[in-house]
């Protein structure tokens, strides 16, 4: 039996039985590409390249359980082409955005919105983007596999505790089939500071950031998910929630504490509008927080303690 999902509309557990795979796409998913800064007459390229991501993304099947057409998850690829290194080699950068609709509201919460800086690959017109989890094709179907795999980790983990660490785990095989690519991103160095998909699959799998993830989940069912019916109650669990990234932050799994850096650069905006109607020792005790895990946000987070309680 597959891993149970909680439905995002129904919130009714499925249980899916799978014997052989399953005819059904997992991802809503909107592909933008920006190639201002590439010279050339040939635009159409860009097109081509645009739409056959988008198909890529959308049609693939990824998973082995069933996703009606409301079920699949909303997020966004937006790519920036910085450079043509030649006829079919491209550089630039992507970011990764995903929300997931907050039960019982029209609200969608971002869980992810991060930047990778180390996108290379190649595109061939025409060529069809054929992923195989065995092996590393190209550079350009990993990274999309990579972070199909990613943005399904993150809302699994969102729905039942460490949910999505059989995606996670997809994500890291195909860290381990690009370790000899010529493309940057896939090894421990690549980048600075540690940061790149090496590291941050690293991350979610390393059991001294399972805090992080448990925090994903106590975060969301508990706390967002209850906003509509219960808001105090919401708030004060999400307030509990936040121990568990405090606890990962004194145990400095490492310098750079990647994984709750994107958490937190994904949460901060979202948690300051949810605090400002807090009230005042609640306040205090969640911005004590907030300014110890992310001192960076610091006047951010202050704000919560000047904003006006109703």
């Amino acid at each position: 039996m597959k891993s149970l999902r909680l439905s995002k509309y129904s919130f009714l557990i499925i249980a899916a039985f799978i014997f052989h795979p399953v005819n059904s796409q997992e991802l809503n998913c909107n592909v933008q590409i920006s190639a201002q800064k590439i010279q050339g007459s040939n635009r159409q390229v860009f097109e081509s390249m645009q739409r056959d991501i988008y198909e890529f993304m959308n049609n693939t099947v990824w998973t082995n359980n069933v996703f009606s057409y409301a079920e699949r998850l909303d997020c966004n690829l937006l790519i920036n082409l910085t450079d043509q290194l030649s006829a079919d080699e491209f550089k630039g950068t992507i970011q990764v955005q995903l929300r997931r609709p907050v039960y019982n509201t029209t609200y969608n919460s971002t869980m992810l919105n991060f930047m990778d800086n180390n996108f290379q690959f190649r595109y061939v017109e025409f060529q069809p983007l054929e992923f195989d989890p065995n092996s590393y094709r190209s550079s350009l179907v990993s990274v999309l596999a990579y972070y199909t795999y990613i943005i399904l980790g993150f809302d699994y983990d969102s729905f039942s505790p460490l949910g999505g660490t059989e995606f996670f785990q997809v994500a890291e095989k195909i860290v381990t089939n690009a370790q000899n690519a010529s493309e940057p991103g896939w090894k421990p160095y690549d980048g600075s500071r540690n940061k790149n998909r090496y590291w941050l699959v690293k991350n979610l799998l390393n059991k001294e950031y399972e805090g992080v993830r448990r925090f994903i989940y106590e975060y969301d069912i508990n706390g967002l998910d209850r906003m509509e019916s219960k808001a105090a109650e919401a708030r004060t669990n999400i307030a509990e929630s936040l121990r568990l990234l405090q606890d990962v932050y004194r145990a400095k799994p490492d310098p750079f504490m990647y994984l709750l850096q994107i958490v937190m650069e994904s949460k901060s905006d979202e948690i300051v509008n949810i605090f400002s109607e807090a009230f005042p020792e609640e306040k205090a005790r969640v911005v004590e927080i907030l300014t110890e895990i992310d001192p960076g946000n610091k006047s951010k987070y202050e704000k919560i303690i000047s904003a006006a309680t109703p």
